[in-house]
């Protein structure tokens, strides 16, 4: 089914938190452009679509597609789509809270925490999701498709499976002390 609408999108995470992006100081990351060539009985219609990251660099961030005939306004299109969509991410102290594995069509990527220092050891369209998080540390791989589109879906499967301690303590109803403790 495909992304309609912005409710639609992440409805089945029960812990995304929705952003808006006014106020918010927004960089856009192209992850990639594709030719699409649409045949008709008059010849080939060359058009172009554009999928777009767009992160604060501190734990929002949102993707989006765009398409149209010439390259800046699929790109333009991608950009105003991308920050529709706009969910904030836990980060802590520069990594993730914990491992996660996120999946989107023939695309898995598995996402690990690493120490300070380690820098973020990703490929293509996942370093470009998470380097537009603000995450500084982390450790990922890739497997299956390595189609931009379902990469950057299954980045965004992963992130938004994250949980922080408060986030968890808050849905249990305890204090922080009693979740590390109990």
């Amino acid at each position: 089914m495909p992304d309609l609408n912005f409710k639609n999108m992440y409805q089945k995470y029960k812990n995304a938190e929705l952003v808006k992006p006014s106020g918010l100081e927004l960089k856009d990351r192209l992850v990639g452009v594709q030719r699409v060539t649409k045949v008709t009985k008059g010849g080939r219609a060359f058009g172009f679509s554009a999928i777009v990251v767009v992160g604060d660099e501190a734990g929002v961030v949102g993707h989006g597609l765009g398409k149209s005939k010439d390259v800046a306004s699929a790109i333009a299109k991608a950009v105003e789509d991308a920050k529709k969509n706009l969910v904030r991410i836990p980060i802590l102290k520069g990594t993730l809270p914990h491992n996660q594995k996120g999946k989107y069509g023939g695309a898995r990527v598995n996402l690990i925490p690493a120490a300070p220092g380690t820098g973020v050891i990703a490929g293509g369209a996942v370093r470009i999701v998470l380097e537009a998080v603000g995450v500084h540390d982390v450790l990922s791989k890739s497997q299956g498709s390595s189609n931009p589109h379902n990469v950057v879906k299954a980045t965004f499967d992963a992130l938004l499976q994250m949980r922080d301690a408060q986030k968890i303590a808050r849905d249990r109803g305890v204090s922080l002390e009693k979740v590390f403790n109990g």
